[in-house]
């Protein structure tokens, strides 16, 4: 991990590669755990977006317009948190664990963008408090996948675990600040919303009744 400058970080920075080694060591002593671990590394996020879309479902159901506006801000707050993400880690310029840590096990494709914050963190960090916003059993849910995420990330060689740990930070945050500048808005367009042919989206036939 690179140090510009500043001897808190350069502390930072050596505590961050020793937790990596550390969860580098037990990847190479766990070989039976390399298959699910990539699997769910990358290609968890098709997890994430049935997450969304069963809080969509359950909101829906449920007839309630502010769960229903938390349910429909979750993926947009996602993809602003990502869209975020991308200034963070372009500013920063953080290189990926393989490059500084050449002997380093690496279960997945090497990426040449940058390793600091995490994308895949941020999107399970601001799917899981969307999904919490809306729906309070199914966010625990998303929470807990979420932070299995990031360890995913850290033990198939991609990320060192401050990368995913800013990432869960950054995803939650803009999502949940995005969605409190923007939640007036959004129940008042819900309510309008209800009174036309969307409404069959926005609340099911159960929950009229």
């Amino acid at each position: 991990m690179q140090v510009q400058n500043g001897a808190g970080a350069v502390v930072w920075a050596h505590t961050d590669e020793r937790w990596f080694r550390a969860v580098n060591h037990v990847a190479q002593h766990t070989p039976w755990l390399h298959a699910p671990a990539r699997v769910y590394a990358e290609d968890g996020v098709a997890l994430f977006a049935v997450l969304l879309l069963w809080s969509w479902w359950r909101a829906r159901g449920a007839g309630d317009p502010r769960r229903m506006a938390a349910a429909l801000w979750a993926p947009v707050g996602a993809l602003i948190a990502i869209g975020v993400n991308q200034l963070i880690g372009a500013a920063v310029a953080e290189p990926r664990p393989y490059t500084v840590l050449p002997h380093a096990l690496v279960l997945v494709s090497r990426s040449t963008d940058y390793s600091f914050p995490s994308d895949h963190a941020v999107m399970a960090g601001a799917v899981a408090a969307g999904v919490l916003l809306a729906d309070r059993r199914l966010g625990f849910l998303a929470a807990a996948l979420a932070v299995l995420m990031a360890l995913a990330r850290v033990y198939v060689g991609a990320h060192f675990p401050l990368d995913v740990a800013a990432g869960l930070l950054v995803g939650a945050g803009v999502c949940v600040l995005s969605y409190l500048l923007v939640r007036p808005l959004l129940r008042w367009l819900i309510r309008v919303l209800e009174r036309t042919p969307f409404r069959v989206f926005l609340t099911s036939a159960e929950a009229v009744s």
